[in-house]
């Protein structure tokens, strides 16, 4: 049992017609421990259907300080801190992107802006790779919170705190 018969990895083997000793997995093979089943929060809704409407978890404050602050590290640099489209890269030349008050992107579902992280859109790359699942989702809460803060009227706000606007 000491000495077995092996083969490395990328090293040429003649059992098989191809030559090759490293095989691909069969079709539908998921690594021990990444099955990532549920679609809406792994890819923000069915593959093939539309995005879903809401985070599909309970917010927290917790979840909202994250989401500033990968907002801020990955979404700032184009959008700006407060979302309206003039980060630094476009101050130098990037295309601005759209504004998160525009009245399209008020309208967007919470999945749209999850595949947008994690695809990208337009000018926008693909951030799927460096951002984890958990904090896009972050962001999208983080996202609609600035949302809610450039839209907001006095009706927003308690009565009993009305007066502290002035």
């Amino acid at each position: 049992m000491e000495f077995q018969p092996r083969l490395n990895a990328y090293e040429g083997d003649t059992f098989f017609a191809d030559g090759r000793n490293m095989r691909t997995p069969p079709a539908g093979t998921v690594a021990r421990g990444l099955l990532k089943a549920e679609d809406d929060y792994w890819r923000g809704g069915p593959d093939t259907g539309e995005a879903i409407q809401k985070i599909p978890f309970a917010v927290t404050a917790e979840i909202m300080d994250r989401g500033q602050e990968r907002f801020k590290i990955y979404c700032s640099p184009c959008h700006g801190q407060t979302g309206i489209g003039n980060g630094i890269v476009v101050q130098k030349g990037y295309l601005p992107p759209p504004n998160f008050s525009d009245s399209r992107l008020l309208e967007v579902t919470d999945g749209y802006i999850y595949r947008a992280i994690s695809n990208g859109i337009r000018n926008m790359p693909s951030y799927g790779k460096q951002i984890p699942e958990a904090d896009r989702w972050a962001i999208v809460a983080y996202v609609r919170a600035l949302q809610r803060s450039m839209t907001a009227t006095e009706q927003d706000v308690p009565e009993s705190q009305r007066g502290n606007l002035r």
